[in-house]
């Protein structure tokens, strides 16, 4: 496969990871993406935003996550946001100290 055919195919593997976390599993909560797998929609919106910043074009969190969320953060949370539980929070801090703090 040649480099542009390789960014293109990664382009499209990360536009259907999108897809599905934004319209076939809202369902599934940040905070349960973040305690089972270490990541979530926000660091996916972080990423993309580093990238962004990598290449000159200034973007901050706000932006990136209107980016990737196709909406406001407070329009995400209003639709498909639910209440974590303590105990859920409580792992939260662990695997967001463990998978984005302790990485920067």
């Amino acid at each position: 496969m040649d480099s542009q055919t390789e960014i293109e195919v990664q382009a499209a593997a990360f536009r259907r990871l999108q897809k599905h976390l934004m319209e076939e599993r809202t369902d599934v909560q940040n905070i349960d993406m973040m305690n089972l797998t270490g990541f979530c929609r926000n660091c996916l919106s972080r990423w993309y935003q580093e990238a962004a910043n990598e290449r000159g074009i200034e973007m901050d969190k706000a932006e990136a996550r209107e980016a990737y969320y196709g909406m406001s953060m407070d329009a995400w949370k209003a639709n498909y946001q639910t209440e974590a539980s303590p105990q859920k929070q409580a792992e939260f801090e662990v695997a967001f100290k463990e998978n984005v703090t302790d990485k920067s």
